[in-house]
């Protein structure tokens, strides 16, 4: 316990010592009573209040000891003022006086303050055998003392009523002292330091009393130094509550402890045995040694209760063992030293089928794997040694496997004891675990593996990865990434389910097209991976896995996939990537996640080989990816208008709206920043300030009696963006533009990817009374069919046929079939990309109605289109 010290106490001290030290030698000329009575009045007092100081200033070391410490205090108090009217009381004729009988009290106080002082044990012995064992002690002392000093007073007495009733203060002290002093020695806390120096205040008070009363049967006075062992002993439990500490204290055996009453018995009655043959008949003796002698029997009585309590409660908790292992399913054996079975518990043909005789008498090791039978002998080995600790009681688990009437091998979990009866048979129970192995192992598969495909999962594939990088090093270790083109229109059109059945079919050919030793695995969504491992397995330089690659995509691609009644024809993008040293698993896996992004951006159905200059690519758009949001709060974008003009009379009669980006200073063309904008979503907020911005303008310029129309654009994106249809309602409405002057452009390839959506948002455009274009027409490969499903109104011709009009014949006759195609529908053909003199004059010869590109006009700001007026001429423009 940790003391609060205050000064005042040593000083106290010092005063009350002082104090008795003045007292005693200004009375030494006086009687032996006063001087004990006023050194006892004096050394009580101080006790007193020290002890409540120290109960409301020390920290306490459990929650009674404050309380303990007040219970002796009054003890204290009510003891000194039996002693300081000790001496007017004594001249009463009464034997046992008033002021005895406060001294009395006094007494118990202290005992019961002595039993508070010390935290009570966690399994205390009960109230009658502590009753028992301090009569015992008190008896056997009294026995001694009667043999010694008290039977030669009690002959010499006239009156033996006035000698009992005199040896009624000290005998009860002495009960009141034997009755605490076992609980204070046997405490564990350093805090007992003050208990025991109640136990010494209660000894001197006992020994005090003793020859107090010896002193008045003989008519004489008490002498002195008798005393004065009280007020020496009150002195020290005034000091001790401020000079204790909490230190662990080393309490005495508990062996000693209770065997203590029966050492006192056994001297009291050598004692008693020894004055009997000295021929003394003395029937105080008798009495006392017959009351011992009974309690003596009634306590063997109670500990046969008890034993008897405890045998039941063994038996009863040994029947619940039985039957908790029989009704969990645990199969109990009882196994001599040699491992030979004795006894064979219930539960045993129902787990593993052998019936109890088969085992009986068999040694146990029969019927365990051979790989866990020298752990098995060595656990029966330490459970039968006698010098084995105290820990093996409570039983010793080890896992092994045991052998079933079927002969397979069952995980257990076995936990031997020593047998509650008999120290020689080692008790063991088996608990079958093999549910719980085979949902682990399921739990384990679940979690490295693919459901749908049954191929490892994503997370095994990276652990496989940094295995094989840390294990064998970098050399011929190499990634493919593996992305099937395509496949979210197989799930929008035929539902997830049939993509599930496409992805397992898609499985079941990539792995036909791996090696054994490769690891190919579903990455997630329709991407896989394959891990082709290097070292000294032999492992794959990179033409090996190039070939894979190029073996993956052929099994994708070749042969369709039979989905839902239908064929669905398929393309992969595949990438490859070859581990460095130093290159960190993650890295290699980047890389080649990398490549077949880039395959995939080349247009699907190849293989790209990681390069430097990709991730450096990567990098660059997500630079700009994040300052896309930027530019847009910070008004970077402009827009330029390209004009779009009538072939035959050279009036310009719509323009193409065009996003321009400058960070800065910097311009960025659109092919940098407008992909990463689609990937980021960006591109819907982008479009629809497109939209209104360009709407207002176009509606300002027909507000001058100037017939122009406005075109744009739009990504997939935005078409699929919730509220897009009223989106554009909303900008015609605000602007002004009529509905049928506004033209917005698809690629095929929109229509193609995701044609039911695409479809119905394109009609509920049209229903507007908006335009709608194919942009890049001729460059795919299902637009004829679409023509026939969108009511389309125009068809822009690609630059790339343009381009070879008077060059090549073959582009100049696929041009001149789509022109006459665009008429016969009665569409709008618009040509993209003229540049030369000769390409107009073709495409005015084959009934193009109208064109556009750098020849007719360049893409120029909004004041650059105030310049072009209906009077403007084709040649002024050009």
């Amino acid at each position: 316990m940790k003391v609060r010290r205050d000064p005042r106490v040593p000083l106290t001290t010092a005063a009350g010592l002082g104090a008795v030290a003045v007292v005693v030698a200004l009375v030494t000329g006086g009687s032996a009573p006063v001087v004990t009575a006023i050194a006892g009045v004096v050394t009580g007092l101080l006790a007193a209040v020290s002890l409540i100081m120290a109960a409301s200033r020390v920290v306490p070391a459990h929650r009674r000891q404050p309380g303990a410490w007040r219970w002796m205090a009054a003890g204290s108090l009510t003891w000194l003022l039996g002693v300081g009217l000790r001496p007017v009381a004594d001249g009463t004729p009464f034997v046992l006086t008033f002021a005895d009988l406060l001294m009395l009290v006094g007494s118990v106080l202290l005992a019961i303050g002595c039993g508070l002082s010390v935290k009570p044990p966690a399994f205390t012995r009960g109230v009658i055998r502590q009753a028992a064992d301090a009569y015992l002690g008190a008896a056997s002392v009294f026995t001694v003392a009667w043999v010694a000093v008290l039977g030669p007073a009690f002959r010499k007495a006239e009156d033996t009523g006035a000698f009992f009733v005199a040896l009624a203060l000290p005998v009860v002290c002495l009960l009141a002292t034997c009755a605490v002093t076992p609980a204070v020695a046997a405490s564990r806390s350093g805090n007992r330091v003050v208990g025991l120096t109640g136990v010494g205040v209660l000894t001197a008070i006992t020994v005090a009393e003793m020859a107090t009363a010896l002193a008045r049967l003989d008519g004489d006075n008490p002498p002195l130094a008798a005393g004065l062992v009280v007020p020496a002993m009150l002195l020290v439990l005034a000091v001790t509550p401020w000079v204790q500490e909490d230190r662990p204290a080393r309490p005495l055996p508990a062996a000693l402890t209770a065997a203590t009453p029966l050492v006192l018995v056994a001297a009291a009655t050598f004692v008693a045995t020894l004055h009997a043959i000295g021929g003394s008949r003395d029937a105080v003796l008798v009495v006392v040694a017959a009351s011992v002698v009974l309690v003596l029997l009634g306590r063997l009585f109670v500990l046969l209760v008890e034993t008897a309590g405890m045998r039941r409660l063994v038996d009863v908790g040994e029947q619940q063992l039985r039957r908790l292992a029989e009704n969990t399913g645990d199969v109990v054996l009882v196994c001599d030293p040699g491992g030979v079975i004795q006894e064979v518990g219930p539960g045993l043909e129902t787990t593993y089928g052998y019936r109890p005789e088969d085992l009986a008498f068999r040694p146990i090791f029969d019927y365990i794997h051979p790989e866990d039978l020298p752990a098995v002998q060595a656990l029966l080995d330490r459970m039968t040694d006698e010098d084995d600790g105290p820990e093996q009681a409570g039983g010793t688990r080890i896992s092994c496997r045991f052998r079933a009437a079927d002969g397979t091998w069952r995980p257990t979990e076995s936990v031997a004891a020593r047998h509650v009866r008999d120290d020689d048979l080692v008790l063991v129970t088996i608990r079958d675990l093999s549910d719980q192995v085979a949902l682990r192992n399921q739990v384990t598969h679940l979690t490295f593996h693919d459901g749908v495909t049954g191929l490892p999962n994503r997370a095994y594939f990276e652990e496989r990865a940094r295995d094989v990088l840390t294990r064998r090093g970098a050399g011929g270790t190499a990634v493919i990434f593996l992305d099937l083109d395509g496949f979210t229109s197989v799930n929008d059109s035929v539902g997830h389910a049939s993509g599930d059945h496409l992805l397992g079919q898609a499985a079941r050919r990539l792995r036909s097209a791996v090696r054994a030793d490769d690891t190919l695995a579903r990455w997630g969504g329709d991407e896989f991976s394959v891990l082709l491992e290097g070292g000294a397995s032999g492992g794959a330089d990179a033409q090996t896995a190039i070939d894979l690659a190029e073996r993956l995509v052929r099994a994708v691609s070749n042969e369709p996939f039979r989905v839902a009644d239908r064929d669905v024809a398929l393309t992969a993008s595949v990438g490859v990537a070859f581990a460095e040293d130093d290159l960190p698993p993650g890295d290699l896996l980047r890389n080649a996640d990398v490549a077949m992004s880039r395959a995939k951006e080349l247009g699907g159905r190849r293989v790209e080989v990681f390069a430097t200059h990709m991730h450096a690519d990567v990098l660059r758009r997500l630079e700009i990816a994040s300052d896309l949001q930027r530019a847009l709060l910070e008004n970077q974008f402009a827009i330029e208008y390209q004009p779009v003009v009538d072939l035959a009379t050279s009036r310009v009669t719509a323009v193409e709206a065009l996003v321009r980006w400058w960070r800065g200073s910097t311009f960025v063309p659109p092919e940098q920043f407008l992909g990463p904008a689609e990937d980021t979503g960006i591109i819907v907020p982008l479009s629809e300030w497109i939209l209104r911005e360009a709407c207002r303008e176009v509606a300002a310029w027909r507000a001058s009696s100037w017939d122009i129309g406005l075109a744009l654009n739009l990504s997939a994106r935005q078409i699929m963006a919730p509220r897009f249809v009223e989106t554009v309602a909303e900008a015609l409405s605000e602007s002004g533009l009529p509905a049928s002057e506004l033209t917005l452009e698809v690629i095929e390839e929109m229509l193609v990817e995701d044609a039911g959506e695409m479809i119905s948002r394109l009609s509920e455009l049209r229903a507007l009374g908006v335009r709608l274009a194919i942009d890049d027409f001729g460059t795919g490969y299902a637009s004829l069919a679409f023509l026939r499903q969108l009511p389309v109104d125009m068809i822009k011709i690609d630059p790339s046929f343009v381009s070879g009009l008077g060059r090549d014949d073959t582009l100049t006759l696929l041009t001149k079939t789509i022109v006459q195609l665009g008429n016969d529908l009665g569409l709008i053909v618009v040509a993209e990309g003229i540049e030369r003199p000769e390409q107009l004059d073709l495409l005015r010869k084959m009934g193009c109605t109208r064109g556009q590109g750098y020849l007719v006009a360049r893409p120029m700001a909004a004041r650059g289109v105030d310049s072009l007026m209906p009077s403007t001429t084709l040649q002024n423009t050009a």
